[in-house]
């Protein structure tokens, strides 16, 4: 569960968050522009990650957990992806343990 006790507390948390869970901190390139790029994808990773947690998991069990934890729990997931003409399948593992949370965030966020 994140806690925070001030504004300066609550930004340092969210910036630790980014550089360690999104690697925001890879800037080993030798040119300017691809340091500046790889920040920026891992800025829209966790402004994504962030509107996921607000928007599709408000009221779950994840609706207040790290950014490491929703990348093991919801998006490193092995699945199959089957695409058709209508639609697309994602078939998940049986044993998979947050399954029907992922479905529920998913329907959540497709029914906008």
């Amino acid at each position: 569960m994140i806690s925070f006790d001030s504004p300066r507390g609550e930004m340092e948390n969210h910036i630790k968050e980014q550089q360690l869970d999104l690697f925001a901190d890879c800037t080993s390139c030798h040119r300017w522009w691809s340091n500046q790029f790889r920040l920026l994808l891992s800025s829209l990773a966790y402004i994504l990650l962030e509107t996921i947690r607000h928007l599709a998991l408000q009221g779950t069990e994840l609706a207040q957990t790290y950014v490491s934890t929703l990348r093991l729990k919801l998006i490193k997931i092995g699945a199959v992806i089957l695409r058709h003409t209508r639609r697309i399948r994602f078939l998940l593992a049986s044993s998979c343990p947050y399954q029907k949370l992922f479905f529920q965030a998913a329907a959540r966020l497709t029914s906008g």
